[in-house]
């Protein structure tokens, strides 16, 4: 392990030669479709902090996007990774058994919300899981619809885009999409809609489900499943209030709708509890997952009830889901999580961060709000508190200005900055990590325009 470079100050030094002459590469050779936030490209990492290839420390509050669980090459993952691949390293889970495939699907069932049986179907990545799930839906019902909602992020293939209504350059120029979805608004207290306080509002964005568009415009009986994040991810780290979820699942149960939920980003003991919908006390029809599932090795699955699984041999099929070496590093992750308390850890971390995240918002009058489930905490950065106009240039800048000073964070949502460790960081990164973040938006602050 190289010996720790304290994080650079100054500007000037970010980036650095080495990472410029690759960031030069990478615009000559690989899709511009991707979005690069800022110039860091990394050449190593230990559980929260990763070095770029100049040597400069950073702390790391992105994991991947909430990916590396148990933090950058946590040991015990990549030993099996390396135990698995010297074993043998592809045997298609479709065509083919494997015992660590199988270890793995039983292990997902037993820790998968709900007490009925189920079956896994393995994938490469979320978007996967989640085209798994609409084909499913569409295949055990009968029905045609769809519904999801507005700011929700499911995926980029045309399936899960069509799910999808986060930002609308990824939607433009790839219509028509998937037809039969319908989006309605999400549970966003802060940006209500409906300009309604909960909770005397009753939850009027579910029931409005029920008395506007199903006697209006679908009807109930066509539609297959409800897509829904139990915390919004790209749509701006969303955390409904308490009676949402619920009450959406009272409204799937009335028309025998599938509950879909998309636990990609929130799964995996990000929020404190293997699996969001956990805290509001609803059990899926159907779940998805990836992201912190293997630690950063390309895996996703969709968990359903084992009823819900009538689908034929070569209805539905994948080359590389359930990869063995996947599924061993995601057996690891697991077992890692369990063995040193991570989703305690994940509890009490994401409770410090949103409390001292909740102190930073008295001092600063662009941090219009602060919300938080485990280790997905959300700070919204806003131009005015009574207007709440979102600032999304500010928070930009904050961002940039982040990097520079050492902190790696990204944006979602119109103008709210994420941050989402990995499970295992300690108080004193997180320390770290919020000192900088608030130097960051100090001097973004005074460099605004005054007026």
């Amino acid at each position: 392990m190289a010996e720790k470079t304290k994080i650079a100050q100054k500007a000037t030094e970010i980036p650095g030669p080495k990472a410029q002459k690759y960031v030069e590469r990478d615009r000559e050779s690989i899709s511009p479709s991707y979005t690069r936030s800022y110039p860091f490209v990394m050449d190593h990492g230990q559980g929260s902090v990763v070095w770029d290839v100049d040597g400069n420390r950073y702390i790391d509050f992105n994991a991947g996007i909430a990916v590396t669980a148990t933090g950058h090459s946590h040991p015990k993952v990549v030993e099996a990774i390396k135990e698995q691949a010297e074993k043998f390293i592809h045997m298609s889970g479709t065509d083919f058994y494997y015992p660590v495939q199988i270890e793995l699907a039983e292990k997902l069932n037993s820790l998968a919300p709900g007490d009925e049986p189920k079956q896994v179907f393995f994938t490469n990545s979320g978007t996967e899981a989640i085209e798994a799930a609409f084909k499913l839906a569409r295949y055990y019902t009968g029905r045609p619809q769809m519904l999801a909602f507005l700011g929700g992020f499911h995926g980029r293939s045309l399936g899960a885009l069509s799910l999808t209504a986060s930002k609308a350059v990824q939607r433009k120029g790839f219509f028509p999409l998937v037809p039969g979805v319908t989006h309605v608004p999400y549970g966003y207290c802060y940006r209500c809609p409906y300009q309604l306080t909960y909770p005397s509002c009753d939850v009027y964005c579910v029931e409005v489900i029920e008395t506007g568009l199903f006697k209006q415009s679908i009807p109930p009986d066509e539609v297959a499943a409800i897509f829904v994040e139990p915390v919004q991810g790209e749509g701006g780290y969303v955390i409904p209030p308490p009676m949402w979820m619920p009450r959406l699942r009272e409204l799937a149960d009335r028309h025998g709708i599938l509950l879909v939920v998309d636990e990609i980003q929130t799964g995996m003991g990000r929020t404190g509890k293997w699996f969001a919908s956990e805290h509001f006390g609803v059990v899926p029809d159907i779940v998805a997952i990836a992201k912190g599932i293997a630690s950063g090795m390309p895996l996703g699955a969709m968990i359903a009830r084992r009823d819900l699984m009538t689908w034929p041999p070569g209805a539905h099929g994948n080359t590389f889901g359930g990869n063995p070496i996947s599924s061993a590093a995601a057996l690891a992750t697991i077992s890692v999580i369990e063995e040193e308390g991570l989703l305690g850890n994940a509890a009490t971390m994401g409770q410090y961060m949103l409390d001292a995240c909740s102190e930073m918002m008295e001092r600063h009058s662009t941090i219009g709000d602060v919300r938080g489930l485990g280790l997905m905490v959300g700070v919204e950065l806003i131009r005015d508190k009574k207007t709440k106009e979102p600032a999304a240039g500010l928070r930009d800048q904050v961002v940039e200005r982040a990097f520079k000073k050492g902190l790696l964070i990204l944006g979602t949502g119109p103008s709210t900055v994420r941050f989402m460790p990995a499970l295992n960081i300690d108080r004193e990164t997180v320390d770290e990590g919020l000192t900088l973040f608030e130097e960051a938006l100090s001097e973004v602050e005074q460099d605004r325009p005054k007026g």
